[in-house]
């Protein structure tokens, strides 16, 4: 009886981690490799009412081409431009 109370714990600690000293923790190797986190990957942090959620942010070159259906990169080219006329 010991032994499968013990293994169904094991079984539901599989994303388990521990927060250090520091608030500092470490995301298991599983969900870094399916989520594409790695070494200097920024996360947000969001507060719910379930708890706190780890998002990779997104970074400039996940963010190139996103723009491509609006816009030929022209006319994105002629308006960033034109921002940087106004701000001037």
């Amino acid at each position: 009886m010991y032994y499968q109370e013990n293994v169904l714990q094991w079984k539901n600690m599989k994303n388990e981690v521990v927060v250090t000293r520091k608030g500092q923790t470490t995301i298991p190797a599983k969900l870094r490799m399916k989520y594409k986190i790695g070494e200097g990957t920024r996360l947000e942090v969001i507060e719910s009412e379930e708890g706190i959620l780890f998002r990779p942010k997104k970074s400039t070159i996940d963010l190139a081409g996103s723009g491509a259906k609006y816009a030929t990169p022209e006319e994105m080219k002629k308006l960033l431009d034109k921002f940087r006329e106004e701000d001037v």
